[in-house]
């Protein structure tokens, strides 16, 4: 993953998650790390509670600074890493602008506080993005930021029936390349099938079509790239999820709905279903770069 990360940070245990599993990619791909601090635009802010004076502007400014200052100085020192603030109408929008102007082949935010530790829980930061970015979404769940794995262990890939699967599978092999790790490429096939079927009708169409769906996904992976198929089982996407293995630290990536527009992430039923109970990052596609996979 040459190029750059941009990481969401704020001086909380959230920004603490984004920039622990921003400094995992980069410390992985050799990406250059960027550390934004997005301040509200001063249209966007209560005058009664935020004076707009220049002082306190410069004072917000200077502890903003101060704060990505202390970030940067905790993550890996081998790591390319800077720290910008930037002013915009919401957090989500200043993140956007931030990795456009970087170029960023990511933009990486944690989970909204109250979480369950290990586990995600979408904020207002992390939906906006997930409704409006056309650079993938890297979403580390509560408490990434206390583990003590520098590097990915492996990714994964959730891969569904629809076709046209190339730029997803591009996507992850690319991250498994350079992280110089296997690649692993799930079926969730029995859950994108349509209602109405039981459970065992769905468990035997499921199981034939998602051998073929692997067997086509891994012919169009590099042949010098390690890659293992695996089906997973369960009645439900939840079930599925709980019962594949994961590897502390892992990635798992997964295509955004077909309902987003066109360079655009949305994140579809089945790849939310599997956001409450997956305890490793996921990244989010866009359309332009997944036109299938999970949705």
């Amino acid at each position: 993953m040459s190029g750059a990360i941009v990481v969401g940070y704020t001086a909380t245990d959230t920004g603490a998650d984004a920039a622990a599993l921003g400094a995992r990619l980069a410390r992985s791909t050799g990406a250059k790390l960027h550390l934004v601090l997005v301040l509200p635009a001063e249209g966007t802010r209560s005058p009664a509670v935020v004076p707009p004076e220049r002082a306190y502007e410069e004072h917000i400014r200077a502890q903003a600074k101060k704060w990505l200052e202390d970030a940067i100085v905790r993550l890996p020192q081998e790591i390319t890493r800077t720290g910008h603030v930037r002013i915009a109408e919401s957090f989500a929008e200043g993140l956007i602008a931030a990795g456009e102007e970087f170029g960023a082949r990511l933009i990486v935010v944690g989970a909204a506080g109250g979480g369950l530790f290990g586990r995600h829980r979408l904020g207002s930061v992390a939906s906006e993005l997930l409704h409006s970015s056309t650079i993938p979404v890297a979403l580390a769940p509560a408490g990434t930021a206390g583990a003590d794995d520098h590097v990915i262990p492996r990714v994964t890939v959730a891969v569904g029936t629809r076709p046209g699967a190339e730029n997803l599978l591009d996507e992850a092999a690319s991250i498994a390349a350079e992280s110089g790790v296997g690649l692993r490429l799930v079926s969730l096939v029995p859950f994108d099938v349509p209602p109405g079927l039981d459970t065992g009708a769905i468990r035997l169409a499921g199981s034939t079509h998602a051998h073929e769906v692997l067997a086509v996904a891994k012919e169009l992976l590099p042949h010098d790239l390690g890659a293992v198929i695996e089906e997973a089982p369960g009645d439900t996407v939840e079930d599925a999820v709980a019962n594949l293995s994961w590897l502390p630290g892992e990635v798992v990536l997964v295509g955004s709905s077909r309902l987003a527009q066109p360079r655009r992430l949305f994140l579809g039923s089945t790849a939310a279903k599997m956001l409450h109970e997956l305890p490793v990052p996921m990244i989010v596609v866009p359309r332009t770069r997944a036109e299938a996979g999970v949705r």
